[in-house]
């Protein structure tokens, strides 16, 4: 399968490259953001790491940690895999050492043996060079001894290009088979520093070290909360001091990924609290740390997923940069001072064409369907794993390279298309919702499926599920469409799923729209009664009240009702061609009697017809309805006696149709 990121990169977050090489550049001392990539999961955080890691990865020694993975890390070990990391060898630049990090996790690793303080005091150097050869010989240096425990969370991110690739596994190479000397050179100079700690009673070096280890195997929670604490002071320090050395880096970058977990959370709120310790409350100069993360969810630290709570606004990435985190970050007298928040956005127009052409161009008998870009950008809301997903299935099944009939009803059934990756082999459908709702059981997806039949998903979770536990659970995974939207609607590439596979419930379908249809009528919202009503199939009432309509409001209202409606799901035949779905639904049944209002009633039908099924990408892929839609619209303004001009505009836009950059809303 091929990988998602090559040729990919940040196509559509420049802005994050911009920023990260604004903050390498700056100088040691210099404060850094804390930069979070946020998004459902598939918005592109993983390419992102990647491609930073390609592009910076050559100048800047540079650690991958991915928190997602089956194997927990404790923030301990993800320390010393980062470190371990940050201490490749750079041609430019010395070797990065972490001598104060070193003798922390050594002094707290394995239990010291003492029955008491002063006795540990005697013994802890003799003990200490003790574990230290005996990590040596096993792993060849004391920090190589932690990848043993946490390799799983040192694999390379989703969608790594060939050349990131290679840069990785060169961080990861071992480097000196040993440290002499830690102990024997460096012992007294760490063990002060801990000693002068904050955090540590003892002011006596040695005795510092054994209270580490102490807090280690006897401790409770806050004793552990402390040892990772002084441990990620340490870490801050090492970086600080390797700054300070000659012909070394002035500035080092962490990509953490899937920080959303409890592990990541962890790690997240360690470092933020010691960068703000050493920095704010302790008067240090900042660390030298560029720190890239991503999340799939909202973090409990920042309180409500609401985001009231929370001093900050969701920045876009297009315009991240320094000057923007310096302007809108809170002071610094708290530690949300440190975050900068960017809402990945799904990809325009533009974007999926380029990556269409990367993925699919290069192979001559895939090369047609590049022209599908219009249908897989309506189709995935521009979700950057959507759109691969999407050219996968293309690629792996093979539908009639050709625009027309065939390749309609091709891909009408493309949800239930198998899609491949590595061994497993699924519908592209079951294989997309996997990943998207991965920690949902069966239960919870199919009562998803029916909220997701209300287009206002806060309505259908009210209506459809118990209780507002739903609604919170979605809007904190950022499955709801952008922070602009005015009425919180479910992604449209996971809502569309999850509309596909309620279909295959009938008694579901119906049961969830007629509850919907009735509640807006109690609620006295004809549009949304009608939209649902559509969903139904009741394609003359709904013929009936826009004919209504026609008469008694403005012909710019009537269009913006008319598109509302239109827009409705559909459960027609999986089967057919946009035309072949326009003939199932026959003409008009029921009407009033004849004369120029039953001429009307006559166009709206077919126009309402048409626009549902046009609205639908897998229902009218190529669009091929846009001229029957143009001439339904001319039909109504030559039979309208005044106010024809907006009615007119509306053919010309459909006759002469432009595809709009960004997939937000339906239809």
């Amino acid at each position: 399968m091929t990988e998602p990121g090559i040729g990919m990169g940040l196509r559509g977050r420049s802005g994050i490259l911009t920023l990260v090489d604004a903050c390498l550049k700056q100088t040691p001392a210099a404060e850094r953001p804390l930069t979070m990539l946020l998004g459902p999961p598939g918005s592109g955080a993983s390419e992102a790491h990647s491609a930073l890691m390609e592009h910076f990865g050559p100048q800047y020694p540079f650690a991958f940690v991915n928190f997602g993975g089956s194997q927990s890390l404790l923030p301990r070990y993800a320390l010393g895999l980062l470190a371990r990391q940050l201490e490749r060898k750079l041609p430019r630049y010395g070797r990065s050492r972490f001598p104060l990090l070193s003798l922390g996790l050594l002094a707290s690793d394995q239990e010291l043996r003492m029955r008491s303080l002063a006795e540990g005091r005697r013994a802890v150097q003799r003990q200490l060079d003790e574990f230290q050869q005996d990590n040596e010989a096993r792993h060849g240096d004391y920090l190589a001894a932690f990848f043993e425990v946490g390799m799983g969370a040192v694999g390379m991110p989703e969608g790594a290009s060939t050349a990131a690739l290679a840069l990785f596994q060169d961080a990861l190479r071992r480097g000196r088979r040993s440290m002499p000397g830690l102990l024997r050179g460096r012992l007294t100079t760490g063990a002060h520093w801990y000693g002068a700690h904050p955090m540590i009673r003892s002011g006596d070096p040695m005795e510092a070290l054994v209270e580490l280890n102490l807090w280690r195997h006897e401790g409770d929670g806050n004793a552990q909360e402390r040892l990772d604490l002084v441990l990620f002071s340490a870490f801050l320090e090492d970086l600080r001091r390797n700054t300070a050395r000659n012909f070394m880096p002035r500035s080092y970058l962490l990509l953490l990924d899937n920080s959303h977990t409890e592990y990541g959370r962890r790690f997240l709120d360690l470092l933020v609290r010691a960068r703000h310790d050493e920095t704010v409350v302790a008067g240090h100069a900042s660390d030298p740390l560029t720190v890239v993360a991503s999340s799939n969810r909202w973090l409990p630290r920042w309180g409500p997923a609401t985001g009231d709570s929370w001093p900050w606004q969701l920045r876009g990435p297009d315009r991240a940069s320094l000057t923007d985190w310096n302007t809108h970050r809170p002071t610094r007298d708290s530690e949300d001072t440190w975050w900068y928040p960017l809402r990945l956005r799904d990809l325009n127009l533009d974007e999926v064409r380029i990556r269409i052409e990367l993925q699919l161009g290069g192979h001559g008998d895939l090369a047609p369907l590049t022209r599908l870009t219009p249908f897989v950008h309506r189709l995935t809301g521009g979700l950057p794993r959507a759109v691969h997903q999407v050219l996968e299935t293309l690629r792996q099944s093979g539908p009639p390279p050709d625009s027309g009939p065939r390749q309609d009803r091709w891909l009408r059934g493309l949800p239930d298309r198998p899609l491949s990756i590595g061994e497993t082999t699924g519908t592209l459908a079951d294989t997309a919702l996997g990943h998207l709702l991965r920690d949902f059981d069966e239960t919870g997806r199919a009562a998803l499926a029916e909220c997701a039949a209300a287009r206002d998903f806060s309505v259908g979770t009210r209506l459809l599920s118990p209780g507002d536990a739903l609604f919170g659970e979605v809007r904190s995974r950022w499955l709801l469409s952008g922070p602009t939207a005015v009425v919180p609607v479910l992604h449209p590439w996971l809502r569309r799923l999850l509309l596909w596979r309620l279909a295959r419930r009938p008694d579901a379908w119906d049961t969830a729209h007629e509850l919907l249809a009735e509640y807006y009528r109690d609620e006295g919202r004809p549009v949304q009664e009608m939209y649902h009503e559509l969903a139904l199939g009741r394609t003359d009432a709904v013929t009936a009240h826009l004919t209504r309509r026609f008469t008694t409001v403005p012909a710019l209202q009537w269009i913006a009702e008319f598109h509302a409606v239109t827009a409705a799901p559909n459960r027609l035949p999986a089967d057919g061609g946009p035309l072949d779905l326009l003939a199932g639904l026959g003409p008009r049944t029921t009407g009033r009697s004849g004369g120029r209002v039953m001429d009307v009633e006559a166009v709206i039908h077919t126009l309402v017809t048409t626009r549902w099924v046009w609205s639908d990408p897998l229902a009218d892929p190529a669009m091929r309805l846009n001229d029957m839609i143009a001439d339904g619209f001319t039909q109504l303004s030559q039979l309208r006696r005044n106010d024809i001009v907006a009615l007119f505009n509306e053919a010309e836009r459909h006759r002469h149709w432009r595809d709009p950059q960004t997939a937000g809303g339906e239809g």
